[in-house]
């Protein structure tokens, strides 16, 4: 079985069959067809991989089944991990439809095969438990795709940077635990500036042509978690500074701005996509995300 058979037939078999449901009547099923509002939202089992360290990561997405609600679940008994800590970094603002790969969860060293840590979410009265594990069907390539394109290239992530000099991201390893810091008040829209670069590289698995004029990279920024509304302003397309065609290598500018409504502690999800698209066509690969936490003062502070 290859990689992206194993991740497309498990995240439908996570999604349609492995989910525990605990629901009142009426008892909307987690394989229900999407609505407007009121349906269940389903975490999605990505894939999981070894790190260099010797630790491990899951991978992890989720379904929302609803089309317009958005609905938020604050971490605790309807937003939990178990065992262990209720909160490993999962989002609590969950927008409709499907999210692929939003954050990781690193597991040590010495968890087993034979482990799982299971991630529950009740909405509108639908309770379902995912559980993540090791098992060998489930091992993705993330961080370079397993399909290669012309000249005996293989697609990576882009990297995306806060600051023209600063560190750079790359990968859908998205954790509040290397979360990029900043600070806003309510009633100023905060700049948030970003550097994206990619190999170009486009492969569909098949070598066949890009047939339409895509850009190589785009970018996204969403609420992640926090008390009010967040506003994302224009600007969400990468200024291209270097190449611009499949094959050439990329680098890009983007400029927004994110207005709060009310203070308190932010989270923002920031996610980068190349060629191989949302969810990497199934692969597993190749997409970056990085969150951003903001802490944000009232309007008159100082």
């Amino acid at each position: 079985m290859t990689r992206r058979t194993a991740l497309t037939a498990g995240a439908g078999l996570v999604l349609a069959l492995g989910a525990l449901v605990l629901a009142q009547q009426p008892i909307r099923l987690p394989s229900s067809p999407p609505q407007l509002f009121g349906a269940s939202v389903t975490p999605a089992f990505e894939g999981w991989w070894d790190n260099p360290d010797g630790t491990h990561s899951f991978l992890i997405g989720y379904f929302s089944r609803n089309t317009e609600a958005v609905v938020d679940v604050p971490i605790g008994p309807n937003n939990k991990f178990e065992p262990g800590n209720p909160d490993m970094g999962q989002p609590t603002h969950f927008l409709p439809r499907r999210h692929f790969g939003m954050f990781v969860v690193n597991v040590p060293k010495d968890f087993q095969k034979t482990q799982k840590i299971t991630w529950t979410l009740t909405v509108a009265s639908n309770t379902v438990s995912i559980p993540f594990h090791m098992h060998t069907d489930y091992g993705i390539s993330a961080f370079k795709s397993t399909e290669e394109a012309s000249g005996r290239r293989f697609n990576e992530p882009p990297s995306i940077r806060f600051a023209e000099a600063g560190p750079a991201i790359k990968g859908p390893i998205g954790t509040p635990l290397k979360a990029i810091e900043r600070t806003a008040k309510v009633g100023t829209p905060m700049p948030l500036d970003v550097w994206a670069e990619d190999d170009g590289v486009y492969t569909t698995g098949t070598n066949a042509p890009l047939l339409a004029d895509r850009p190589p990279v785009t970018w996204a920024v969403t609420k992640y978690r926090g008390p009010g509304t967040v506003n994302v302003g224009e600007g969400l397309k990468l200024t291209t500074t270097k190449g611009g065609k499949a094959m050439q290598a990329y680098a890009g500018k983007g400029s927004t701005t994110v207005s709060f409504s009310e203070a308190g502690d932010y989270m923002l999800h920031v996610q980068l996509n190349d060629y191989s698209g949302q969810g990497g066509g199934g692969s597993g690969c190749c997409w970056t995300t990085a969150i951003v936490k903001v802490q944000v003062a009232a309007a008159g502070a100082q």
